[in-house]
């Protein structure tokens, strides 16, 4: 008799395909829409901002980056309103990041 080409079985052979698979349908249900913020509210973000940068206090920086909002702590290094950029230095990696304005929900200062 002839081997027609027969597979040996493997149960678990698409197991890392449904994973990739399940982990994309979490990472989508956890998506939300960019908040809109009303023109108070960047007001507001813009003062608090400012008085953060002279003060050097540590603050609660919540923004919106792929489809989700993040909240770090960190003290901002500078802020540019005209050209629509701040920079502030991540309290728990010591790293200095750059972002829009844009990107930013709400800025609050740590108690």
């Amino acid at each position: 008799m002839q081997n027609r080409g027969m597979k040996k079985w493997r149960p678990f052979a698409t197991m890392p395909e449904q994973y990739k698979g399940l982990q994309e349908v979490i990472k989508k249900q956890s998506e939300i829409p960019q908040p809109f913020l009303t023109e108070d509210q960047m007001e507001q973000i813009n003062f608090t901002l400012i008085e953060a940068l002279h003060t050097h206090k540590k603050v609660y920086l919540t923004y919106y980056k792929h489809r989700q909002c993040i909240t770090e702590t960190g003290v901002i290094q500078f802020v540019d309103s005209l050209g629509g950029l701040f920079v502030f230095i991540d309290e728990g990696c010591k790293q200095t990041n750059k972002m829009r304005l844009s990107e930013l929900i709400d800025v609050r200062f740590m108690e």
